[in-house]
């Protein structure tokens, strides 16, 4: 007996280290970018820090607050986020509904066309050239309208819908209530699990618009945070901050591509705490049928 309990309790232990120890390597390049941030440039182009520089230079920090150009870039990527987001969850939602009520007439040929869009795909140069007739060029809605509904994340929503019992759809349709009225009256309460592991989805792929941008967008004015982030790593100092004194002392490049690194992912970062507790939830109540 006491030798079972040894062996249990050694292999808790070994099981906490291992998992301990691949937590840890997860997190260092993490830890390493905010780091490089915070680094002088003594001691960047030294490499005595190992973990953590002894000093934190917040010039890197300064330098890009001091410009319009990360600011605008913000307020682009908070546009598509958040308006992409609505429009992604409120086609989504509906086309799922649609989908998992067996009364509605269509519905065979809707999921056809989903399930059609999942295996072939037109392509980027159709799809830049549907892009350009319908006059969405070098506007944000060309990062929103054209992704406004995931294929994956219908299906998911779909199952989940059909999991709610026709009983309670039909109790509110015999008090009276119409479609649209069971769907927000009834089914989205339901479904708050589901709508924020989907939120969290579509929130990160929207903040990550990167190739669709840089396809549909010419004016700088217009660029998102991803896409500066790109000018920053792969052009280092680039004319893009000129906008500085030119007798200001500039910080390091690396240094200015590690704080743009971390600026554009905090967002993310800080909201993925709050949905996470419905993350598994929504998936399972989505993924699992019977």
């Amino acid at each position: 007996m006491r030798t079972s309990n040894f062996s249990n309790r050694l292999m808790d232990t070994t099981v906490i280290v291992i998992l301990t120890l691949l937590t840890l390597l997860c997190l260092m390049p993490i830890v390493n970018v905010v780091a490089m941030s915070f680094a002088s440039l003594n001691e960047i182009v030294s490499g005595n820090f190992i973990l953590w520089p002894k000093q934190l230079d917040w010039k890197a920090y300064h330098y890009i607050f001091n410009t319009g150009v990360f600011f605008s870039s913000l307020r682009n990527t908070g546009w598509i986020t958040v308006v992409g987001t609505i429009v992604n969850l409120a086609v989504t939602s509906l086309l799922a509904y649609v989908c998992s009520r067996k009364r509605f007439s269509g519905r065979r040929m809707l999921l056809f066309m989903v399930l059609f869009s999942m295996l072939f795909s037109g392509g980027m140069i159709p799809t830049y050239l549907v892009v350009k007739a319908t006059g969405l060029m070098n506007t944000l809605w060309a990062l929103v309208i054209p992704t406004a509904v995931s294929a994956f994340n219908l299906l998911v929503m779909r199952e989940f819908f059909e999991s709610i019992h026709e009983s309670i759809i039909e109790s509110a349709t015999i008090d009276g209530c119409n479609d649209l009225g069971i769907f927000f009256k009834i089914v989205l309460p339901l479904s708050i699990p589901s709508l924020a592991t989907f939120t969290l989805f579509y929130a990160v792929s929207n903040w990550n618009q990167y190739f669709s941008a840089i396809l549909y967008l010419n004016k700088s004015s217009l660029w998102p945070l991803q896409i500066l982030l790109r000018q920053v790593v792969l052009i280092g100092q680039s004319d893009i901050y000129s906008q500085l004194s030119a007798g200001e002392a500039l910080p390091m490049p690396v240094s200015t591509q590690m704080a743009t690194v971390v600026l554009a992912s905090a967002p993310i970062v800080v909201l993925y705490p709050f949905l996470q507790r419905y993350f598994v939830k929504g998936l399972s109540l989505g993924a699992v049928k019977g």
